[in-house]
This record gives C-alpha cells, sequence and structure tokens, in this order.
C-alpha cells in the first residue's frame, strides 16, 4: 500500500473533545480511545469511540461504566483492553476497573485495584499479567491476573512515584520505572528495576535530572530512551539513554523545545517522533524526530495545532494517529496523521492465532504480516519450552513451543 508524503495531514475528528484520555491499537486494526478530559479539570468524560484507519473515521462504542482520566488501558494477549484507575471528579485516584472486549464492543466490571491511583503506570509482562505501579500518593504495585480477573499485591516501590514511566526491557525480565514524584510537585530522578520472576525491585542508577509528564521509549537496540518532562520549576528538552546492559544512563541530545505531557512514538525506521505536549509558554505544535543512529533530535514538519495532553498511536501501516489534547483552556476533537518515509519498513502487526496444535498444547502459532527489514520480537511465558524473547526478521522463526510467520505483505 503506498504511502502519503511525509508529514502530517488531517484526519476525521472524535466525536467529543478530549484530553488525558487513552488510546490502544486493537487487534481488528481500529483504535480504542476511551475517557479523559473535556473542557474544565472537573468535566471528567466515560465515554469511548473507534477509529478506522481504512475509512478515516470515528464511531461511538459503549461507554465505561465510570468517567475517568489519567487512567490506563492496556491491551492485554486476549484481545481485551484492561482500564484502570484514573482521575475522578474531585481529582482523587479511583480503585475501579473495567474491561472492553472489542468482539462485542461492551465493557465489563472486573475487580477493582487495593487503592485509588491516578497518573499511575500499567505494563503488560510476558506473563499475561498486567503490572501496576504508583499513583498520586502511592509507592505500592499490585498485578491483575487477566485468567483469575483478580489483582494481588507485589512488593512496593523504594518510593512514591506520580506520572512516571514503566518500561518492560527487551529480555523480557524487567520493568525499568523511572522519575515522577508524589502528588506531581516533588519530582525526582531515580530510577529501580521490577524483576518479573521474583515480584521484587532492585534499585537502578538515577537520571541524570529530576522529571515527571516525560516520555520513554525502548528502542530497537534495546536501550530505553526518556525525553522531555516537567523538571524543577520547568519543562525541560533534555534526553537520554539507559543501557539495560551497562545499567548506566548517557546523554541524548535535546529537543528543540522543551515538553512535557504528550507521547513519544517509536516509529518503524526506528527513529522517535516526538509531537506537541506542554512547554514552559504553554502548549506546542512542533514536532522533533530523535534518530539513535546519531544520538541526536531534528525538527520536522510542525503539526499548526497546539496539542498538550494528546495521544499518539502507531498504525498497523506506519502512520501514526495523533488525537485530541488541550490548547491553553480548551480541549481538542481533531486528529492528523503524520507518515514518515515511504520506503521505511512498515510496523509488524500481529493479526490473530491458530487453533493450539493438538499434537502439543503449547505450540499456538501466531499469524501476522510484516515488510521486509521490519522486526518481531515476542515473549513467551513459563508453558513454553522457549526461553523468549524471540526475535526474527519479516520471515519464518520457530522456537521449541512457539512458531510464529510473518508474511512480507504491507497491505
Amino acid at each position: 500500500m503506498a504511502q502519503a508524503a511525509p508529514g502530517w495531514s488531517a484526519t476525521g475528528a472524535m466525536s467529543v473533545e478530549r484530553y488525558h484520555h487513552t488510546d490502544t491499537m486493537l487487534p481488528n486494526g481500529k483504535v480504542l480511545v476511551a475517557g479523559g478530559r473535556n473542557l474544565t479539570l472537573t468535566d471528567l468524560l466515560a465515554s469511548a469511540e473507534l477509529y478506522d484507519p481504512t475509512t478515516a473515521t470515528w464511531s461511538v462504542t459503549a461507554s465505561m461504566s465510570v468517567a475517568r482520566a489519567e487512567h490506563t488501558a492496556t491491551l492485554m494477549f486476549d484481545g481485551r483492553v484492561l482500564v484502570a484507575g484514573g482521575a475522578n471528579q474531585d481529582g482523587m485516584g479511583v480503585a475501579s476497573a473495567e474491561i472492553y472486549d472489542p468482539a462485542t464492543a461492551t465493557w465489563t466490571s472486573t475487580q477493582s485495584m487495593s487503592v485509588g491511583r491516578s497518573n499511575h503506570t500499567a505494563t503488560l509482562l510476558p506473563t499475561g499479567n498486567v503490572l501496576v505501579t504508583g499513583g498520586e500518593g502511592t509507592a505500592s504495585a499490585e498485578l491483575y491476573d487477566p485468567t483469575a480477573g483478580t489483582w494481588s499485591a507485589v512488593a512496593n516501590m523504594a518510593e512514591a512515584r506520580a506520572d512516571h514511566t514503566a518500561t518492560l526491557l527487551a529480555d523480557g525480565t524487567r520493568v525499568l520505572v523511572a522519575g515522577g514524584g508524589e502528588f506531581g510537585f516533588s519530582d525526582t530522578a531515580t530510577a529501580e528495576l521490577y524483576d518479573v520472576a521474583t515480584g521484587t525491585w532492585s534499585a537502578a542508577p538515577p537520571m541524570s535530572r529530576a522529571r515527571f509528564f516525560y516520555g520513554a521509549t525502548l528502542l530497537a537496540s534495546g536501550q530505553v530512551l526518556v525525553s522531555g518532562g516537567i523538571s524543577g520549576n520547568g519543562g525541560t528538552a533534555t534526553a537520554e539513554i539507559y543501557s539495560p546492559t551497562t545499567n548506566s544512563w548517557s546523554a541524548a541530545g535535546s529537543m528543540s523545545t522543551d515538553r512535557g505531557d504528550y507521547t513519544p512514538t517509536l516509529l518503524a525506521n526506528g527513529k522517535v517522533l516526538a509531537a506537541g505536549g506542554q512547554t514552559n509558554v504553554g502548549p506546542v505544535s512542533s514536532a522533533d524526530l530523535y534518530d539513535p543512529a546519531s544520538n541526536s533530535w531534528s525538527p520536522t514538519q510542525d503539526m499548526g495545532i497546539r496539542r498538550g495532553g494528546a495521544t499518539a498511536t502507531l498504525l498497523p501501516s506506519g502512520v501514526v494517529l495523533v488525537a485530541g489534547g488541550y490548547t491553553n483552556n480548551s480541549a481538542n476533537a481533531s486528529a492528523q496523521l503524520y507518515t514518515i518515509d515511504a520506503q521505511a519498513p512498515l510496523a509488524p502487526v500481529l493479526t490473530g492465532s491458530d487453533p493450539v496444535s493438538p499434537a502439543n498444547d503449547n505450540s499456538p502459532r501466531i499469524k501476522g504480516t510484516a515488510e521486509t527489514g521490519s522486526t518481531v520480537r515476542l515473549y513467551t511465558n513459563a508453558s513454553c519450552n522457549s526461553s523468549g524473547p524471540e526475535v526474527g526478521s519479516a520471515a519464518t522463526f520457530a522456537s521449541p513451543g512457539l512458531a510464529v510467520s510473518v508474511a512480507n505483505d504491507s497491505s
């Protein structure tokens, strides 16, 4: 499928203005947007809608049972989406959780977390469980088991964090948590690692500076890029990289402007897009690209619309969907598409799974499409005989207990 010229283009608008909502790329190729704020801090949304890239239009789907913003939305292995926590009308974190099923386009309640959380993180682990960490005023963490539909406590972090990030490292065995603050006022540079196997935390070296409301991106190299955010009394344009191999941080240049409250996106060509966000002088429309090859940032085309608190979703085509956000004292319903170099390989997309082989209950087969030059990384749990992660190019590869087939097809 041919791509448009690189840069920004308009697409269909959402049905309602929203910011601090969530976006989730569904297995059916559509994007689920849920909740958020509308015009004021107390004007919360329970509504949800779907973006269809094939028609460039939005359609309303069922609303959540609870209006929420600053919540998390996690696509689970079974294709359902877990929404947890968020802020209520009073700005306090809620403990409730619910699940969206794309097959039925409905929400169902599931067990609540042990404490209310907002501005927390949620990370899908290779085991299929979801790790939730922190939130305003808490250092606690817990796991959601989608099979049982229950939460269980794990060890607390070393300190309370909110507006931080949590990144599953490429080996699938650890989660890097860094930065954030308590109640969003006292920021921190500290970092720690969660061990998936033992459920325990260990200290990691601190970043070079404190930051919250920043972005974190797992690069193709396995390193983690953190960029921007709010630090001290204002925003920062700086970036740095965490190396799991050396357990250390190094400088990664600076963006063209300070920016926080934005979502960085790893593009199919390995670069990272940072678009919009909140700066010391308000929301901006500018965008930058990080190139791992040169460890540097460069400006890319301006969006033309200032957005803070928007979402950015990498579509199966390799195009980035940016939706919503705020501009000073108003919210936005518009959406835009960012297209990269047409020669860049598209992101691999897993489209489903074959029935389990009758000869081996631990041999599921997963199908997907990708262009030549792209990389597929899959994690297996303890019931498989594979050590995971499995990494392969756009071709067929297999491991004990796991078979993956990826076709050279960009359509």
